[in-house]
């Protein structure tokens, strides 16, 4: 399969794509909660990683598949202190697929009201099969 790439038209700039899919390998750039006219949707940790789970899905969707491809998931945040609301938007939308995750502080984002940044990695087809678990 060729490579393909997704455009969603919020990359602030050019020379990258939203998402890249070669076979079944699909890499979702660093996502924020900007949206189409480059306004922040959300003032705290929560509410920005719903947005960008809701982004992420529709590049997903794009590329032929679903958050419950995603295996691994890198997610950056400026503010730990609101790491909660990180969390809990993440397990609302994954608690029943547990992608290998990570949570990176870092000093800033692309804008100040950003808080929270993440990338994706999925494999279009992957199944779940929870043998063990906590």
């Amino acid at each position: 399969m060729a490579r393909q790439n997704f455009f969603d038209r919020t990359e602030t700039a050019p020379g990258y794509a939203r998402a890249v899919r070669v076979n079944d390998q699909i890499h979702v750039s660093g996502t924020t909660a900007l949206d189409m006219d480059g306004r922040v949707v959300g003032s705290d940790a929560y509410a920005q990683t719903r947005e960008i789970y809701r982004k992420l899905a529709q590049a997903l969707a794009a590329c032929g598949a679903t958050l419950a491809d995603v295996v691994r998931i890198t997610a950056y945040i400026t503010d730990m202190s609101q790491s909660e609301g990180f969390l809990r938007a993440h397990q609302e939308v994954f608690a029943a697929i547990s992608p290998a995750a990570a949570l990176i502080g870092v000093s800033a984002l692309v804008k100040p009201e950003l808080i929270v940044e993440i990338e994706a990695y999925a494999i279009a087809g992957a199944t779940i099969d929870v043998t063990s678990g906590p």
